[in-house]
């Protein structure tokens, strides 16, 4: 349950269609779900915030992923996000749910994609073709979350006047994530001619001395650009995420 599913349960009870009684053992019955004895389903993370449980593959099994899964939507829940999940665990839930994979950002989608509620457009901008699959990933998780995103890529700094020509979408958007690796550059220019919010996304693209990402995790921390934050490396769904709320804030639940 969501908020937007949670007011609707308090009108219907308002309108008379759903008795006191009746709504009150909805909510007794969502707070989680054991299943298994290998998960939790937290069926409040949705009220709490704005955002139902989302499925984090590595170091589950195929068995692990499909029984979560099925239990999140045989309770109702519209659309389930998978993050980090393989061909061949894809393959193996397709054969019990439907799904919308996504290879190259490594998602999958069980349920309908939400049409976009935000204020605004999320634009997604990489440095390098490199950085494309952890973009896709943090694009993948802000339209699941019901946001319009808009995609710029390989405008890295090693030929600026990409990024340079594309202006218009820097000066849209409401939120931009800047992803990239060797040395993560490209945050600080975006933030440094956008008006809006940059979360910036280092990547493990690079060479010995980029330290699997290290490198441009300290050099976009240390951004002089002001309205920079910053997540962890290669984690384009908490850029996703984090996009997602910025741009919900002010929007009708």
């Amino acid at each position: 349950m969501d908020k937007q599913e949670l007011t609707k349960l308090l009108n219907s009870v308002a309108a008379g269609s759903v008795t006191p009684d009746e709504a009150a053992l909805q909510l007794k019955l969502e707070p989680f779900h054991e299943v298994g004895g290998y998960a939790r389903v937290d069926f409040h993370r949705g009220i709490r915030q704005g955002v139902p449980e989302v499925i984090y593959v590595e170091g589950k099994t195929k068995e692990h992923i499909l029984g979560i899964a099925r239990t999140m939507l045989e309770t109702g829940q519209s659309a389930v996000l998978i993050t980090r999940l393989s061909q061949e665990k894809a393959d193996y839930i397709a054969r019990e749910l439907p799904i919308d994979y996504n290879e190259l950002a490594r998602t999958g989608l069980l349920g309908k994609m939400p049409e976009p509620s935000g204020m605004g457009k999320i634009l997604v901008a990489t440095g390098g073709t490199s950085d494309i699959p952890v973009a896709e990933e943090a694009a993948v998780t802000a339209e699941a979350l019901g946001n319009e995103v808009q995609r710029l890529y390989d405008v890295g700094v090693s030929g600026i006047h990409r990024l340079l020509g594309n202006m218009e979408y820097v000066m849209s958007a409401r939120v931009i994530i800047a992803i990239a690796g060797m040395e993560g550059a490209l945050a600080s220019v975006i933030g440094g001619l956008a008006d809006c919010p940059v979360i910036a996304v280092p990547t493990s693209v690079g060479y010995g001395a980029a330290f699997g990402g290290l490198a441009a995790l300290l050099s976009m921390l240390n951004s002089c650009a002001s309205g920079v934050s910053v997540v962890n490396i290669d984690n384009g769904f908490g850029a996703g995420y984090l996009a997602s709320m910025i741009n919900h804030m002010g929007a009708k639940p």
